[in-house]
């Protein structure tokens, strides 16, 4: 399946994007036998946060929505689904998600959003949905790309609703 791509003009337009990925996320979760991971990449300020905070919005979340860059993990509690948001960006080595009991968070029912994945690699399991947010002056540009039958899925439920 080919990428879902968009470029983003402003803020609102990332987080209506996000939204639409949570929307999928969120029809699909229910039959997850397993943890729905999203990684998100893009460098420091390309809009990673304001895109998990409009992936929450899908699950009814209004509040604001913080990087865990210090706790590591932001943990969202919704009728339908456990989100976990995690910020790995200080991370100094990838051991230390064992330490943390990084496996109890992907379960059934949950979806995690990982930023800077790439510092837990080894230890994070293989990732459904792979976002990368790139600065696009003066907006962003959002791909969406799946990376297993699951991401596959949910990137066709979330082309559907275009």
């Amino acid at each position: 399946m080919p990428p879902v791509e968009a470029y983003l003009a402003d803020e609102a337009a990332t987080v209506a994007f996000a939204e639409r990925l949570g929307q999928a996320l969120g029809a699909y979760v229910h039959r997850a036998e397993q943890a729905l991971v999203v990684f998100l990449e893009g460098d420091l300020g390309a809009g990673k946060t304001t895109s998990t905070r409009g992936l929450l919005q899908a699950f009814g979340h209004s509040g604001p929505v913080k990087s865990p860059t210090y706790t590591l993990v932001e943990p969202y509690e919704f009728a339908s689904a456990q989100v976990y948001h995690f910020d790995l960006y200080r991370l100094g080595d990838p051991e230390e998600l064992e330490y943390m009991g990084i496996r109890d968070y992907f379960t059934a029912q949950s979806i995690c959003v990982v930023e800077w994945p790439s510092r837990g690699e080894g230890v994070l399991p293989e990732a459904d949905l792979r976002l990368q947010v790139t600065t696009e002056a003066p907006g962003r540009r959002a791909k969406v790309e799946a990376c297993s039958s699951v991401g596959v899925t949910v990137l066709n439920e979330m082309s559907s609703t275009v």
